[in-house]
């Protein structure tokens, strides 16, 4: 044993001492019907994809080149071939065989970080495989009005669900230096089935070296905002344009009772609830309440962001304080309140502590019916 573990400390200290590379090479293999076709490496920016490379197949090749800052997930496409490979891209030599009849199943190898990642996606495949059997038998069950059978379908699938999120949590605490680990948290930071003190425990059991890739820090950057925007923490100030262009701030409008309202003109739901903030502001507002919208309008797919803003407040007679950056889910106060969808809204007493979140609806109502009657 002690043999194993002299050889093993070893190998790590030849690995520490190695040169990093400072540039990637991606190496693909392809039938060769797809010669003169474009293979793409490529990142997710919200809803737009960064180029990062790309090359023509030749004779059944093509070779990929480029550097990164620090390891982080990127997809490989095919023209006219369905789907795309995910991929963990850092500065190394790496290869693929890319089998254009099964995309899904190719795996990346001559890489520390998609040795993991391997590992981690045949779990998931495997989950997948199951996940879709159920829901073939969910359908028969149903059609054949078998209550039993349903039930027991349910049960197991809550049973892989929890089994799904304890191998997670196991396999993040295992790789705490894999980048895979970090995208897996920065993904799940809205699981509520998790709680923050075990998202902030598998955290800061990361390296440094994991901490300082993009991943790390955007999920460090999510948990300190998920700190500060915890109910009983008082908000610091913020500011932004309101619609006629004026730089205004929280200070400048919060009222004994505030509701932070994060919305946004293409949002469906937001747009329903409207109706029930109009309502409350309507019956509480000389009590004390104040409501302030904070849109994030600026999608891609908006041709006039701020034109559809506009629109939309006149419409739904969103008649309190308004701002916004136009910066879609990159919109700085977004970030702040660590917001990954809308509508949510935060309340606040006079003093700005958070009393009360992500309610809507009735809840909603009856919390500022308790606060200020």
């Amino acid at each position: 044993m002690l043999k194993k573990i002299t050889l093993l400390s070893m190998a790590v200290l030849a690995f520490s001492c190695a040169k990093e590379k400072d540039s990637f090479t991606l190496s693909a293999s392809l039938n060769e019907a797809t010669n003169g076709k474009t293979v793409r490496l490529f990142r997710m920016d919200g809803q737009n994809s960064v180029l990062l490379d790309s090359s023509k197949v030749t004779n059944g090749k093509a070779t990929l080149q480029g550097a990164v800052t620090s390891p982080d997930l990127y997809f490989l496409s095919v023209d006219q071939v369905r789907g795309n490979i995910p991929v963990i891209i850092e500065n190394e030599d790496m290869t693929v065989d890319i089998n254009t009849d099964s995309i899904m199943n190719t795996r990346i190898k001559g890489s520390p970080e998609n040795k993991v990642f391997s590992t981690y996606q045949d779990y998931i495949m495997g989950m997948q495989k199951r996940n879709q059997e159920l829901s073939m038998e969910f359908r028969t069950a149903q059609q054949q009005n078998d209550t039993t059978a349903i039930a027991n379908i349910q049960a197991e699938y809550e049973e892989m669900v929890k089994a799904n999120q304890e191998h997670d949590l196991d396999f993040m605490k295992l790789n705490n230096d894999a980048v895979v680990s970090a995208l897996i948290l920065e993904r799940d930071l809205t699981n509520d089935k998790v709680p923050y003190e075990q998202k902030k425990a598998i955290y800061d059991n990361f390296t440094e070296r994991l901490k300082n890739t993009r991943a790390g820090k955007s999920v460090g950057e999510s948990l300190k905002a998920i700190e500060a925007t915890a109910v009983g923490s008082v908000v610091e100030n913020f500011s932004a344009p309101n619609p006629e262009g004026k730089t205004i701030s929280l200070y400048d409008v919060k009222g004994k009772v505030t509701i932070i309202d994060f919305w946004a003109a293409w949002c469906g739901p937001c747009r329903r609830e409207n109706p029930n903030l109009v309502k409350l502001y309507k019956q509480y507002h000389d009590k004390g309440l104040e409501i302030l919208g904070v849109s994030l309008d600026g999608t891609p797919r908006q041709q006039d962001a701020k034109a559809e803003w506009i629109k939309a407040i006149t419409k739904d007679s969103l008649t309190w304080n308004h701002m916004s950056n136009l910066a879609y889910f990159n919109d700085p106060i977004a970030k702040k309140f660590n917001i990954r969808s809308i509508p949510a809204t935060y309340i606040l007493n006079a003093e700005g502590k958070i009393v009360a979140k992500g309610l809507r609806g009735q809840a909603l109502e009856d919390k500022i019916a308790e606060l200020l009657n």
